[in-house]
C-alpha cells in the first residue's frame, strides 16, 4: 500500500489545552503509537525541536516523523519575514525526511480561546483575501523549492474554515497544497467527500478526524468554544463517527495520493483511553485505506 499511517499525539496530550494529558510522558505517547500499529507520528508539544535530539528518540521507537503544525501570520508580515520565522521548523521537518508541512494562518484565530464561541471566529475581508492568497502561494512555492509541500490545514476557529473558503483558497493559488481534515470540514458544515473529489490532486496531507454527530449538534446548539467542544467529545477516531471514509479516500487514491494518513482526534484522555482509541483508529483507518488504495 502506497500510503502510510501515522497518529498525532493529541490522542495522549493536547497542544491547545496542555493540562489534558500533562502527566503523560513523550515515551508513553511514542511507545503506544507503535504498539497500536502506526508507522509515524506528527509533532506535539512534548517533542524536542532539534533534529539531533528528536531523531534518536523516534528511531528508538521505529517511528518516522510525518509532519508538524506551523501557524503563520501572513496577514501581518511578508513572506520573507514568515520564512525566517519558520526556518527552525522547516529545518527540523526537512532533516527528519518530511515531505509536507502542516500550515495554518492563525492571525486573529480563536481556536485556542476557551471563552470564545467557535461561531464567532474571524472572517476574511476582501482586502485580506487579496493580501493572504498571494503570500500563501509564494510561501508554498518557496517551501516546494525546499522539498516540502505546503499542506494547508483548514481549521475551526481560523480564517479559512468553511468549504467555500477552501474552494476560494484553492482557486486563488497554484502552489498551495491542501491538508484535507475530514473532522474539521464536517464540523464547519462542509462535505469531505465533495472536497476530496474537487481537490484530490492538490491534497498533500490527510487528517482522519471523525465527528460524533450528536455531540456536534449539541455543541453548536450551545454555541460552545472550540476547546469546550473538544472536551464535550465532538471528535473521535476514524470509524467511530459519522464521516464516510469509504467514500472520501477513493477520490484521493484515484488522484495518486501517496503520503500519510494521520489519525488526529483530540479527546480528553481521562475519558477516552489513549491506547484503546489509538488502536481503534489505526485498525479502522487501515481497513478503509486497504479498500481505497489496495
Amino acid at each position: 500500500m502506497r500510503v502510510k499511517l501515522a497518529i498525532n499525539p493529541l490522542t495522549w496530550t493536547n497542544d491547545d489545552m496542555p493540562e489534558l494529558g500533562a502527566e503523560t510522558p513523550l515515551e508513553t505517547c511514542l511507545a503506544e503509537a507503535k504498539l497500536a500499529g502506526f508507522a509515524g507520528v506528527e509533532l506535539g508539544n512534548k517533542f524536542p525541536r532539534t533534529p539531533a535530539a528528536l531523531k534518536p528518540i523516534l528511531d528508538a521507537h521505529g517511528l518516522a516523523l510525518a509532519s508538524g503544525w506551523y501557524g503563520s501570520n501572513l496577514l501581518e508580515r511578508d513572506v520573507d519575514a514568515e520564512m525566517e520565522a519558520a526556518e527552525p521548523h522547516i529545518a527540523l521537518l526537512s532533516a527528519l525526511g518530511c515531505t509536507a508541512m502542516v500550515h495554518c494562518e492563525v492571525t486573529s484565530a480563536i481556536h485556542g480561546n476557551k471563552g470564545k464561541p467557535v461561531a464567532e471566529r474571524p472572517v476574511l475581508t476582501e482586502a485580506q483575501w487579496d493580501v493572504l492568497l498571494p503570500r500563501l502561494d509564494e510561501m508554498a512555492k518557496r517551501l516546494g523549492d525546499r522539498g516540502l509541500a505546503m499542506a494547508y490545514h483548514h481549521h475551526m476557529g481560523t480564517l479559512i474554515e468553511s468549504e467555500a473558503e477552501i474552494d476560494r483558497m484553492m482557486a486563488g493559488t497554484k502552489h498551495v497544497g491542501l491538508l484535507l481534515d475530514t473532522g474539521h470540514l464536517t464540523f464547519a458544515g462542509g462535505d469531505p467527500v465533495r472536497a476530496a473529489k474537487n481537490h484530490a490532486k492538490r491534497v498533500t496531507h490527510f487528517h482522519a478526524k471523525d465527528i460524533r454527530a450528536d455531540v456536534m449538534a449539541d455543541v453548536k446548539a450551545r454555541n460552545l468554544s472550540f476547546l469546550d467542544s473538544v472536551l464535550a467529545g465532538v471528535f473521535t477516531v476514524p470509524g467511530d463517527g459519522c464521516v464516510d471514509y469509504a467514500a472520501v479516500l477513493p477520490h484521493i487514491a484515484a488522484a495518486g495520493y501517496s503520503g500519510w494518513l494521520v489519525v488526529e482526534a483530540e479527546q480528553d484522555p481521562a475519558i477516552a483511553h489513549p491506547l484503546t482509541y489509538a488502536r481503534m483508529g489505526h485498525d479502522n483507518l487501515a481497513r478503509f485505506a486497504a479498500a481505497a488504495f489496495g
